[in-house]
C-alpha cells in the first residue's frame, strides 16, 4: 500500500538519499580492489548497492520516506539511465569536493526544491555498504528523526553509515556535520557527536554496522 496523498504529504515525508559511486571496474571500491582485483571489487560494488536500493524501495513502498539515488563517477546524463534501470526515477549528481561537501550540497538540494516548506524536511543519507542492511534500520532511523533533531548509524571503523537531519539543522541547513571533517579516519562519529553536544542538537544513535570497504570486512559474508 502506497501512503503518498498529494504534495502537502510528500513536504511532510522525509527524503532518504542514497549517496553511491558509479560500480565500474577502477572507479570503485580502491581499497578492496587492491587485494581482490577491480572487476571483482565492482561486482561487490554493485551487489551492495542493488541490495540498499531494494530495502529502500521497499520503505519507500510504504510512504515512509522518498528514495532519491544520489551518484559520484559517472556523468548526470549516465547516472540517470543507470538509476532508471535500477527501478528508480529521482537520479542526482554528487558534485565535486569533499565527502562532506557533496553530502551537504544533497541536503541543500533538498531544501531548495520545496522552500515553502516552513521547518524543512527530514533528510537522511545512506552509504550503500552495508550487507546487513533491513528495513527496521531505515523505519527506526525515520522514528528516530520525530524525536531528535540528528540520528547516526556508526560504524565499526569509527565513522557512520547513516546520518539523519531534521528541525533546525535542515532550515538553514548547518554546516557543522559537513565541515572540517577527518573523513576516512576513527574519528568522524565521535567528532560529529561532540559537535552535536556543542550545539545543543539533540541525537540518537542506530545499531553498529561495518560497511565493506576493505578485504577483512568480508570475512562475516563469506562461507
Amino acid at each position: 500500500m502506497n501512503l503518498f496523498k498529494g504534495e502537502k504529504y510528500l513536504e511532510q515525508t522525509p527524503v532518504l538519499i542514497l549517496m553511491t559511486r558509479w560500480p565500474g571496474a577502477g572507479r570503485c571500491k580502491a581499497r578492496l580492489a587492491s587485494k581482490i582485483g577491480s572487476k571483482n571489487a565492482a561486482y561487490i560494488q554493485s551487489v551492495l548497492i542493488k541490495h540498499t536500493i531494494t530495502v529502500a524501495k521497499a520503505i519507500e513502498e510504504t510512504g515512509l520516506a522518498e528514495v532519491q539515488l544520489a551518484m559520484s563517477g559517472i556523468s548526470s546524463k549516465a547516472a540517470k539511465r543507470w538509476g532508471e534501470q535500477q527501478g528508480l526515477n529521482k537520479i542526482f549528481h554528487q558534485g565535486e569536493g569533499t565527502l562532506g561537501l557533496r553530502m551537504r550540497k544533497q541536503v541543500l538540494r533538498v531544501q531548495r526544491s520545496q522552500p515553502n516548506t516552513r521547518a524543512g524536511r527530514s533528510t537522511i543519507l545512506i552509504g550503500t555498504d552495508l550487507p546487513g542492511l533491513c528495513k527496521l534500520d531505515l523505519i527506526k532511523a525515520i522514528m528516530s528523526l520525530e524525536n531528535n533533531e540528528i540520528v547516526l548509524g556508526p560504524s565499526l571503523d569509527g565513522g557512520y553509515w547513516l546520518i539523519g537531519l531534521t528541525g533546525k539543522l535542515v532550515r538553514p541547513v548547518v554546516t557543522w556535520p559537513f565541515y572540517d571533517m577527518p573523513w576516512g579516519t576513527s574519528q568522524v562519529l565521535m567528532r560529529t557527536i561532540l559537535r552535536a553536544k556543542t550545539e545543543g542538537a539533540h541525537y540518537d544513535f542506530l545499531r553498529e554496522q561495518n560497511d565493506i570497504d576493505q578485504i577483512q570486512d568480508l570475512s562475516p559474508w563469506q562461507g
